[in-house]
């Protein structure tokens, strides 16, 4: 999916007040600003931002030479759908972080691409920046878009994503409120969205559920055997303590299973010199950015990598993983 960013084409060369950024994508986004200021950069973060939403992300009167902006998708959705490019690199950290210098990245700081943007000025003086997908939803398409993303995602057809309204998405989304015992009223709620997010984070019913025990990140793969084809999608990034549903579509014949877990740079974890993952015999391609694998021939020919995944019997409707220290 191409993703873009309306309004971040330049840099600011006047002082306004305060900088707000606005989410008209299907996606719950974290940004990070970086702020360069002649020889001094910062960055900061994470902003987490709704569907539908804005969010004032610097305060008061602009002065920096250029603003800078790096947006993620929240863990749930799997591999990141936001392309990771930009001209800047400066340094993040995993969880909420202030970085006074961030051209070099001390220790438990990674690395990570920046876009030069340039917001547009409203009415009342402020700075506003929108970021979107080529759909280019308005407000109301982009949360209809996001309510039916997560739907799919916790195991409810409301297919396509198109944030278009219809008796198809009604039914999936009053089937998912009755669920949880919630009531019509609660679309409408300012936290709507970390309800649904808390949902497809907890073991489900149906289809398969990944769940993550042990105290690092864990990156999952999954792959589906139509009878035709089998394809391997990944990388799904799990949080300590939380479960999630890889979007698994139709009716496959059978679904494998792959997941390790890694440190802050993305490196493997070791535990007794083993690599702590949890596969089975198996053998199918990955890679190791945002893949999604058609032809299980010849991976290291092609250059992928040979996995080991593991068979899940969902045949009693659905199946638990959970991933747990050894």
């Amino acid at each position: 999916m191409m993703l873009a960013f309306l309004g971040l084409l330049g840099v600011p060369s006047s002082a306004f007040a305060d900088l707000k950024l606005c989410n008209r994508m299907s996606y719950v986004i974290e940004a990070a600003i970086g702020i360069d200021d002649k020889s001094a950069t910062a960055t900061r973060g994470w902003f987490r931002i709704d569907p539908a939403q804005c969010r004032v992300v610097l305060q008061g009167a602009l002065t920096a030479d250029r603003i800078l902006l790096n947006a993620r998708a929240l863990g749930v959705y799997g591999a990141s759908p936001l392309p990771q490019s930009g001209a800047d690199t400066l340094c993040i950290a995993p969880d909420n972080f202030v970085i006074a210098a961030a051209r070099q990245c001390r220790s438990g700081q990674t690395p990570a691409p920046f876009t030069a943007i340039k917001p547009t000025q409203t009415d009342d003086g402020h700075l506003v920046a929108y970021l979107a997908e080529d759909s280019e939803y308005d407000d109301e398409q982009a949360k209809l878009a996001a309510i039916q993303r997560l739907l799919v995602i916790a195991g409810y057809d409301a297919a396509p994503i198109d944030g278009v309204d219809g008796p198809k998405t009604q039914s999936a989304l009053a089937a998912f409120l009755k669920s949880r015992g919630l009531g019509n009223d609660v679309v409408n709620a300012p936290n709507f969205f970390e309800t649904m997010v808390n949902a497809v984070q907890v073991p489900s019913p149906t289809g398969l559920t990944w769940c993550n025990d042990t105290p690092h990140k864990v990156m999952a793969a999954v792959a589906t055997d139509d009878g035709k084809v089998v394809t391997s999608r990944g990388w799904y990034r799990i949080e300590p303590g939380k479960c999630l549903h890889p979007d698994v579509t139709g009716q496959p014949k059978q679904i494998f299973s792959f997941a390790e877990a890694v440190d802050a740079e993305n490196r493997v974890i070791r535990v007794k010199d083993r690599p702590l993952n949890w596969g089975g015999g198996k053998t199918l391609c990955t890679r190791e950015s945002k893949f999604e694998v058609a032809d299980q021939g010849d991976c290291g020919g092609r250059g992928l990598s040979a996995t080991g995944f593991a068979p899940v019997d969902i045949s009693g409707g659905g199946k638990t993983l959970r991933f747990a220290l050894p």
